[in-house]
């Protein structure tokens, strides 16, 4: 028998919101953290906006010297996993470090300090001469993107299955799903899960202004990401991370912990079509949530609310649109579906456990946060995506679904305490 899984804490480091109090206080009130970029000087860039964070790493509780040595997306995952033990109030002294596990994803890693020292090592002249002198001491951390799973795992003594995910822009939610697969199938008891990434440098804005995915809608930014408006014109740039405690579910009952929701289903697939390209179908996010249904053996009718990918460029919203109809047939046309990317950016793998993070903050609530700038109906996304305002509603069921370059396709569904049947 597979064993049910709890989520018990979580925490976040998102843009205009870090911590929970904040990040909830944006999502519910229809609030845009987009604006021109001041992490770097964005001239000659087709897109120059971004949704960052206002982060002072020692402001929120890092070590100095640990501050210097990590990249500001692992300072991101620190945080939130500090905030999110901190919520579920576990005790790691007191349980077996083999049975508590880590599994965080990441779509670009230390990009930031890889590019920083590539200047310094490379830059050097007309011709290649590397200067290993140049390098900083701690380059090899953001080199490699297992450091985040690893400074993670060190923080908090966890010695079980440790690892960092990377499938592109679904890696948020597949970290989340393999952390819940890993409790399930009896790998652990305890999971810190969840993603990370601080994709705002130049090297990433010039890759994704490369495919022209990114809204160059400089002069009003606030208004640039309008997922399944019939004028998006692609996605803005986000940063942040978030991170869950997940639980098997009688080891949580039995501390007394409070549980959030359950997790009931995930699963993940390919399209083996195109790098960027989507199928205009949606078979593949729809294969996805079938699964996830079937593992929780939900009926399609009882879903409550999709937390959609809803990055804003015209191909995506329009593929998510026929997968959820695909999936929920005419339950569909009654079921909310929003986006948070509006609000906070779509921060490539951290996203998808921003997400997940803001779906359990929706069913503690029982509110669900609006689509922002949604104002002119598309005619090929049909559905109900809650333009502008944040709506009350009865969540029980909610699926949160994430679509990736590479031709990632994931979903990760949600029930209410007790909610998912054995």
């Amino acid at each position: 028998m597979t064993r049910r899984v709890a989520v018990t804490g979580i925490g976040v480091v998102a843009p205009g919101g870090i911590g929970i109090p904040a990040f909830w206080d944006l999502l519910s009130n229809g609030r845009t953290a987009t604006r021109g970029i001041t992490l770097f000087d964005p001239e000659g860039l087709r897109s120059r906006i971004a949704a960052e964070c206002d982060f002072d790493p020692l402001a929120h509780g890092l070590d100095p010297a640990l501050a210097e040595r990590a990249d500001r997306y692992i300072q991101f995952a620190l945080v939130a996993a500090a905030e999110a033990v901190a919520d579920c109030g576990i005790d790691f002294g007191a349980e077996d470090p083999w049975r508590v596990a880590v599994s965080l994803g990441s779509a670009v890693g230390g990009t930031t300090r890889l590019e920083h020292d590539y200047v310094l090592v490379s830059a050097r002249g007309e011709r290649w001469d590397v200067d290993h002198r140049a390098a900083e001491p701690q380059l090899h951390r953001a080199f490699s993107p297992s450091t985040l799973a690893s400074e993670v795992a060190e923080r908090f003594g966890a010695q079980g299955p440790v690892q960092t995910v990377s499938t592109g822009c679904t890696s948020g939610l597949d970290a989340v799903g393999y952390g819940f697969h890993t409790i399930e199938e009896g790998r652990a008891d305890i999971c810190i899960a969840g993603a990370s990434d601080s994709p705002i440098s130049p090297i990433t804005m010039a890759c994704f202004d490369a495919i022209r995915a990114t809204s160059p809608n400089n002069d009003d930014p606030e208004h640039a990401s309008r997922p399944f408006d019939a004028h998006r014109d692609g996605f803005v740039m986000g940063e942040g991370a978030a991170v869950l405690v997940l639980e098997e579910f009688e080891h949580a009952r039995a501390r007394g912990a409070h549980v959030y929701c359950e997790i009931g289903g995930y699963a993940t697939f390919g399209n083996a079509y195109h790098m960027t390209g989507l199928t205009s179908e949606g078979l593949e996010m729809a294969r996805a949530i079938d699964t996830a249904l079937g593992q929780a053996r939900l009926d399609p009718t009882r879903i409550d609310y999709v937390n959609a990918h809803g990055s804003g460029t015209r191909q995506n919203d329009r593929h998510e649109t026929a997968a959820v109809k695909r999936s929920l047939g005419a339950h569909a046309y009654d079921t909310p579906m929003s986006s948070i990317k509006s609000m906070v950016g779509h921060s490539l793998g951290a996203i998808g456990a921003i997400e997940v993070v803001a779906c359990v903050l929706a069913m503690a609530h029982q509110v669900v946060p609006p689509t922002a700038n949604y104002e002119t109906p598309d005619p090929e996304c049909d559905l109900d995506y809650v333009p502008r305002t944040a709506r009350p509603r009865k969540l029980g069921h909610v699926l949160s679904v994430g679509s990736g370059f590479g031709g990632f396709q994931s979903a990760v569904l949600l029930t209410g305490p007790g909610g998912r049947k054995r």
